[in-house]
């Protein structure tokens, strides 16, 4: 008698925990708009024939009622047909409600193998070209909350590059 009541009370015990664990899903459930992220500009910091340091500048536009807490960005940036760069950046940010907030990336590459299609691009520096943004954003504060990133637009290398002074 005594066994059976101490297996009732095992099952019992047991379909309460599963009972209660499938509502702890919908407890982490997140219906909010994903954020949005875009490179909105690439600065030549110093350029050498081996070696290129520019400063990715990314937006972060927070669609939901609530801050959204950014532990960072894992990124490829492609322009035109050209890999820029890929890597890791673990800055932390915070973007209020419905805002956006502004962070940059300082990135060293080596463009020297794709030379003959960075200079035609940079012949018609008006023209916009367009880039490849793909990666993902590390979001949340105690629970992780990753987004994918997929994005394409354009930017004008025109303005980007620093007018020559006479």
């Amino acid at each position: 008698m005594a066994s059976q009541a101490r297996v009732i009370r095992t099952y019992s015990l047991l379909l309460a925990l599963m009972l209660g664990l499938s509502g702890c899903a919908s407890w982490f459930a997140d219906e909010a708009p994903a954020p949005e992220v875009r490179l909105v500009k690439v600065e030549p910091v110093r350029v050498k024939l081996l070696e290129q340091k520019f400063k990715l500048y990314f937006r972060v536009d927070n669609r939901d009622d609530s801050d959204l807490t950014v532990r960072g960005l894992i990124y490829k940036v492609t322009l035109g047909n050209i890999l820029l760069t890929e890597g890791e950046s673990d800055e932390w940010l915070t973007v209020p409600p419905h805002g956006h907030t502004f962070f940059r990336i300082s990135v060293r590459t080596n463009l020297w193998p794709q030379i003959r299609d960075v200079v035609d691009m940079l012949k018609k520096p008006q023209q916009p070209t367009p880039y490849r943004l793909e990666g993902e954003l590390k979001t949340g504060l105690f629970i992780g909350n990753d987004v994918q990133v997929m994005r394409n637009g354009e930017i004008i290398p025109g303005d980007f590059i620093p007018e020559r002074h006479r």
